[in-house]
């Protein structure tokens, strides 16, 4: 329990950042006209939202190991931002993109639905490539 609760309050605090990547193209629907956005959150729905992440004892094993994806990457992208916009965009979605890679592992090994595994197959090699693009971007850009 002690662990849990730094462990929301650090999911509470990224949360914005994290779900503002969420309905990008390609990952999503578009939110319905007039819906809140992430940034506008009110704490309730945050709280609530955050409960959803934390494991539980009826999970299904594919829950449990999405949400320690979920977990692992919300965790990963708590670096803080260096004011330069091009690194942090690329600091930010290394881990956004490989929280992608976990995910897709997780479908890979529990879909029974071979659309869904192929669609994880691609989406990994995809991720692994841009993370390799934005590590040696950052490795030739970044401020040492």
């Amino acid at each position: 329990m002690k662990r849990s609760i730094p462990t929301t309050l650090i999911l509470l605090a990224l949360a914005g950042p994290a779900f503002a990547q969420s309905s990008h193209q390609g990952h999503g629907a578009a939110p319905a006209a007039g819906a809140a956005t992430m940034g506008m959150m009110n704490m309730d729905s945050m709280q609530s939202m955050m409960k959803t992440m934390m494991p539980a004892a009826g999970d299904a094993a594919s829950t449990k190991d999405f949400k320690a994806a979920d977990m692992k990457m919300m965790h990963a992208m708590a670096v803080p931002y260096t004011g330069n916009p091009d690194v942090d965009f690329r600091t930010k979605m290394i881990p956004h993109h490989q929280g992608a890679i976990d995910m897709a592992k997780v479908a890979l090994a529990h879909a029974k639905d071979e659309t869904t595994k192929t669609l994880a197959a691609q989406i990994i090699k995809d991720q692994e490539r841009e993370i390799a693009e934005m590590r040696e971007w950052l490795a030739k850009n970044a401020p040492k």
